[in-house]
């Protein structure tokens, strides 16, 4: 069977195996499929997927002036380029920035829109769908995903671009490699100002933490180790204090389900604080934490209480020109960063805090996903998952389809 596809079949131990972490052969042996080795080619994506999207004529994206919107069009992962497009592009992106996770697009796409369709396998359903209606009402239209696929020929039979993404992983190790042509279709459109050096910068801080987390370091100088212990027995709550950390926070929330098989509340700090910043005070928050000896050894604490640990994803670093923005200041997001901070403590619900480094959104955007997305492999990996093979995937997908 073929990995890629997750039909490896069910396994695993509700039990957690944390000697594992620390064993780098046993860790080799129980990843067949090599997510870990995906993962760490978060780096080589970026460089390889610049170099394809310019060898892509994208030049016919611009001749018909600024599009009304943008329409990226996918699931899952792809659909996750979306977001990054729309957070990387800011509050003071010119034209609305829509990720669509149906099938087909919006009923008022047409003529004045750009739509670009995403799938890593070619073949997604809904990236289909949209690109063929893109192709029907006259939008302007951007394929990417992996070449001589039928997204492939629905570009060619538009005349439209396609960007070639080689797929050597599943969608979800393969976000940088999708993530890139959007971005570059998105500058072309003259919606973000992403350049050359952030992309070699953004590389270099993916393959530094890629590094950082590589399975012959110990947990207790690997972040990736680290966090995945920090989340062993937890119901994770994933909160990001600005709209670039919240899409690293939703991003994190869907490779803790595939990866770990771990359910993950994920989203806004300031949605939280609406309401889910509730969570604290409840059976999994302040009331199973009340009778823990907060001296004791974790090692000694009842793993039959099933508790929250919330991980905070800060933004810092703000350059001028986006502390400008009309978005809400960043001030304000740290004040409401520092104030849940200061709840979880209270109530004695641990806290993972990690916090953007870099100077673009898409390098501060890419410290705050590397690190979780090794910690969510590695968490699988101690349960005894192959994090590569998802059966229900599998299974959901044969259930549905026609």
């Amino acid at each position: 069977m073929n990995p890629l596809e997750g039909t490896a079949g069910v396994r695993g131990h509700r039990e957690i195996d944390l000697s594992l972490l620390d064993d780098a052969a046993a860790l080799e042996r129980n990843d067949p499929g090599g997510m870990l080795r995906a993962t760490a080619s978060a780096g080589a994506q970026v460089r390889e997927s610049a170099a394809l999207a310019a060898e892509t004529d994208l030049s016919a994206l611009a001749d018909e002036g600024r599009p009304r919107a943008v329409v990226v069009a996918g699931v899952g992962t792809a659909a996750r380029t979306g977001d990054i497009l729309e957070t990387v592009a800011g509050p003071r992106c010119p034209v609305p920035v829509l990720a669509h996770r149906s099938a087909g697009i919006p009923g008022w796409v047409g003529a004045a829109d750009v739509v670009i369709a995403v799938s890593a396998s070619g073949r997604s359903p809904e990236a289909l769908a949209a690109a063929e209606a893109a192709g029907r009402r006259g939008a302007r239209l951007v394929a990417i995903g992996a070449p001589d696929t039928q997204l492939h020929a629905l570009a060619d039979r538009f005349r439209a671009p396609f960007i070639p993404v080689p797929r050597r992983a599943p969608a979800r190790a393969s976000l940088w490699g999708l993530a890139v042509p959007v971005l570059l279709a998105g500058r072309q459109l003259g919606l973000v100002k992403v350049n050359e050096a952030d992309f070699a910068e953004t590389a270099a801080r993916l393959d530094a933490d890629a590094d950082r987390c590589r399975m012959t370091l110990e947990s207790f100088v690997n972040p990736g180790k680290s966090l995945a212990l920090d989340l062993a027995r937890s119901v994770p709550i994933v909160w990001g204090s600005s709209p670039l950390a919240n899409v690293a926070a939703r991003r994190f929330g869907d490779t803790l389900a595939a990866n770990a098989r771990y359910p993950a509340v994920a989203g806004a700090l300031g949605e939280a604080g609406r309401g889910r910043v509730g969570l604290l005070d409840g059976v999994y928050g302040g009331l199973a934490e009340a009778g823990r000896d907060i001296f004791a050894d974790p090692s000694d604490e009842d793993e039959s209480v099933t508790r929250l640990r919330l991980v905070l994803l800060r933004d810092g670093g703000l350059s001028a020109d986006e502390e400008e923005a009309d978005g809400e200041p960043s001030a304000v997001e740290e004040k409401r960063a520092d104030a849940v901070q200061q709840l979880a403590e209270r109530r004695g619900v641990r806290v993972s805090l990690i916090t953007a480094e870099g100077g673009s959104a898409l390098e501060r955007l890419a410290s705050l996903v590397a690190v979780p997305d090794f910690a969510s492999i590695y968490l699988g990996l101690a349960h005894g998952f192959d994090p590569m093979a998802v059966p229900a995937v599998s299974e959901m997908k044969e259930l549905v389809s026609p």
